[in-house]
């Protein structure tokens, strides 16, 4: 169960707050892999970094029972002055891995950084980081994935591997994807919310969301 309560979100501005959320009520069902759909500037970053706890809402609050991953693939959470495994360490012990010398090891062997992992992350590519990122969430057992793009991280080699990686996981595990990928979107998901002017509606089935987002 993941629910939203009075959520309410802005930023300030010269022309005053602007408002993402605005006491907002919405409880995403559970056992769906859902597709998050709305224009861009819509909030759907907005909404994940809250429901990740990497932003708060201005007022009210994210209830829920589940353990719920950073959002995949993005940098949320590295940081540039530690080195890529004293980040996969340290991301392990804040989530409970029990073992984190296999935990830090499956994190070497899944981002494919090479000597470059014992090096300082601000030292990385741009494209080196989200493959950090990657690795250090999917070496973990989420209840919910939070996959915000994923077919952006790494070359085509790897983005196929992490394709794969999430494949498996969604086996025993939900996901909540953003992407403008639509054939992205289909091979993960089942169902659908459409967020528009600050509100969100759940489509049961995927292609009436996909067709009310198109429609919008």
């Amino acid at each position: 169960m993941i629910r939203l309560e009075n959520v309410t979100k802005y930023y300030p501005s010269t022309l005053g707050k602007q408002y993402i959320f605005d006491n907002l009520n919405f409880e995403i069902p559970s056992g769906h892999n859902i597709a998050i759909l709305g224009s861009n500037g819509a909030g759907k970053s907005t909404l994940f970094r809250i429901l990740a706890g990497s932003e708060y809402p201005n007022k009210g609050r994210v209830v829920t029972d589940l353990h719920l991953s950073w959002p995949v693939a993005l940098t949320t959470g590295i940081h540039g002055q530690m080195t890529g495994a004293e980040n996969a360490r340290f991301i392990g012990m804040i989530n409970g891995v029990a073992d984190l010398d296999a935990y830090v090891k499956r994190v070497r062997q899944f981002a494919e950084l090479g000597p470059k992992f014992d090096l300082p992350v601000g030292t990385y590519s741009s494209g080196m980081k989200p493959r950090l990122a990657f690795a250090c969430s999917i070496g973990i057992d989420f209840d919910i994935y939070l996959i915000d793009e994923v077919t952006s991280v790494g070359d085509a080699k790897f983005r196929n591997k992490a394709r794969k990686a999430l494949t498996e996981k969604s086996k025993n595990a939900n996901v909540i994807m953003v992407s403008h990928e639509m054939d992205e979107l289909r091979h993960f998901c089942d169902s659908a919310i459409v967020l528009h002017k600050g509100q969100l509606t759940f489509y049961n089935d995927l292609e009436q969301g996909i067709a009310q987002y198109q429609a919008l």
